[in-house]
């Protein structure tokens, strides 16, 4: 029989490392098994934390068999794992906030709780970082099921960096905001084998936003605003992680990485009031037809 799990202590987490994890979640048991699975399958770097908050309506998803026994699978392997709840809701930017706020490390990946990701990915993702030296890298996330839907139309909005990123001011209604569309589907593996990477090579790509996994310079996320401008939001809202990244894009500039070692499972949203887009409140964009958020996860769209 699966026995109580222990929490742990924030005061004991919040230290000076390279790296923590935060993963928000809810009602997600199986899907954040998997999310863990994949985390506690990383070699490098030896130590990262992990932060799991959580706002089921029952029972925390991390408290549900699967998940628990990664939770001790992570700390087996010495990953020191915070699983927290933040209840009442008050949206997804103030749970990032939370979550933000839980960290000391160097660096900050934000994780959804339906990604897995493939061996390597994490330390891909940290050697990217530090070469370019930006706000932000991430990885787009794979949507298998499309796996036969090459979209050669698509293909063409990928741009590579031709060496460090530079700042850079993304607007919607301009080509850059079309980025975000080599993330839906699995556009993304469908450009990785026309470039043929392969031997532990990597490409950075110019993005918009990336959804879904996104390995922040922490400091940098902060100086930037973090994820503050969560009182000026309705509680119903989307976007958060766009409007984040348009402001670290903008003091520090950001990447994409190819290959992408983040699967999308796939699973519905288990958050479905979202009736404010939080970068066009953040932009004072208004509600004038460009509230339709730009494809990036793996929605075929």
């Amino acid at each position: 029989m699966n026995r109580p799990l222990d929490p742990g202590s924030p005061d004991l987490f919040r230290r000076d490392r390279l790296l923590d994890v935060l993963i928000p979640t809810r009602d997600r048991p199986a899907e954040l098994a998997v999310t863990l699975a994949g985390l506690a399958a990383q070699d490098r770097p030896a130590e990262f934390g992990v932060v799991v908050s959580d706002q089921s309506d029952g029972q925390p998803s991390w408290a549900a068999p699967a998940a628990a026994t990664l939770v001790r699978a992570l700390r087996h392997r010495g990953r020191p794992v915070l699983l927290t709840r933040r209840l009442p809701r008050r949206g997804l930017a103030e749970h990032r906030a939370f979550l933000l706020d839980r960290s000391a490390a160097r660096y900050v990946l934000c994780l959804d709780d339906d990604v897995w990701l493939e061996p390597g990915t994490v330390d891909r993702l940290l050697a990217a970082i530090e070469e370019l030296g930006c706000g932000f890298v991430g990885n787009g996330l794979h949507g298998l099921s499309y796996l036969d839907d090459v979209r050669p139309e698509t293909h063409r909005l990928y741009e590579p960096w031709p060496g460090r990123p530079t700042p850079e001011r993304v607007r919607p209604d301009t080509p850059a905001w079309d980025r975000a569309r080599i993330h839906s589907a699995a556009n993304l593996l469908h450009v990785t084998a026309e470039l043929g990477l392969t031997d532990g090579r990597w490409q950075a790509y110019k993005v918009s936003w990336i959804g879904g996994c996104v390995l922040f310079d922490r400091a940098k996320l902060l100086a930037s605003g973090g994820f503050d401008f969560w009182p000026r939001l309705d509680e119903r809202h989307q976007g958060e992680d766009v409007a984040v990244q348009l402001a670290v894009l903008e003091r520090y500039g950001g990447a994409g990485v190819l290959p992408s070692g983040a699967y999308h499972l796939e699973s519905p949203t288990t958050v479905t009031e979202r009736d404010v887009e939080a970068w066009e409140v953040l932009l004072d964009l208004g509600a004038d037809g460009r509230s339709v958020r730009p494809a990036n996860r793996t929605d075929g769209s």
